[in-house]
């Protein structure tokens, strides 16, 4: 039985494969805009297009300042990064902001230590949101594993508007990593993915309180990493295979019964 299946199984819905193309940078995760798609990985950015799968601007910067790009967003002109310095400690992360097109570096905002390392980032009704992650192992800081691993909303000019902690049954199957990727998409679901299982998260605010609440775990054809939605589908998730080199999408069922 294959690892894909034997997830499925436990998992309440699974997103089939729909395409891959082949991306040698995928080590990270992906970005996904209408005409590109953009490989992340550490310190290189490619954007890809998407119609023929050619790579056709690619970028590699200084690992000195870039020591680990985590997860990049297309908005409007720019690929806005989510940056840390995994695996040094105490944990910092940054904001590394490129030129969509040329992948010229344009900006940067270095949030400094202390929520955790910076993994993703996205923009959801007018506010951002972002993941800092801890880790049981290696890159983590002593006394504070997977379950510090906090949910921050910002709003546009990054003052914080609330924080929230992921629930157990997500931070079990994650650990000892954390929460590789993660994208609201318009049916107001927050989907999150892992480090290395084949898994999907929908997770949703709570009412009150401060953990997340865990609706579905939706099996997916690639393990963890950075994950975007295609702006086109908004049913169809990029996802990476960082063992073979692919960008790969899979079209992920409703996670709640239609209106």
């Amino acid at each position: 039985m294959s690892l894909l299946l034997a997830l499925a199984l436990q998992a309440s819905l699974v997103a089939p494969e729909v395409s891959r193309i082949p991306a040698a940078d995928a080590d990270q995760g992906v970005a996904a805009g209408v005409r590109d798609l953009y490989a992340i990985d550490n310190n290189v950015i490619a954007r890809i297009d998407r119609t023929t799968g050619k790579t056709v601007a690619r970028w590699e910067g200084s690992k000195t300042y870039y020591p680990h790009i985590n997860s990049c967003i297309l908005k409007g002109q720019r690929l806005v990064c989510a940056a840390s310095n995994y695996p040094s400690v105490p944990q910092a992360s940054s904001i590394e902001m490129f030129d969509a097109r040329t992948l010229k570096p344009v900006a940067s905002r270095s949030l400094g230590p202390g929520r955790g390392s910076l993994t993703w980032l996205d923009w959801h009704q007018g506010s951002w949101w972002a993941c800092f992650a801890h880790y049981g192992k290696r890159g983590g800081e002593p006394g504070r594993d997977a379950r510090y691993t906090t949910l921050v909303r910002f709003d546009a000019n990054f003052v914080e508007l609330g924080a929230w902690l992921f629930p157990d049954s997500v931070i079990g199957r994650m650990a000892p990593y954390s929460a590789s990727g993660g994208r609201w998409n318009r049916d107001g679901i927050l989907y999150v993915s892992g480090h290395d299982l084949p898994e999907l998260y929908a997770v949703k605010l709570p009412p009150a309180g401060t953990v997340l609440e865990h609706i579905a775990t939706i099996a997916v054809p690639t393990g963890g990493q950075a994950i975007d939605w295609d702006p086109i589908d908004p049913r169809i998730l990029w996802t990476i295979d960082r063992q073979q080199g692919f960008l790969v999408s899979s079209r992920v069922p409703p996670v709640l019964p239609a209106k």
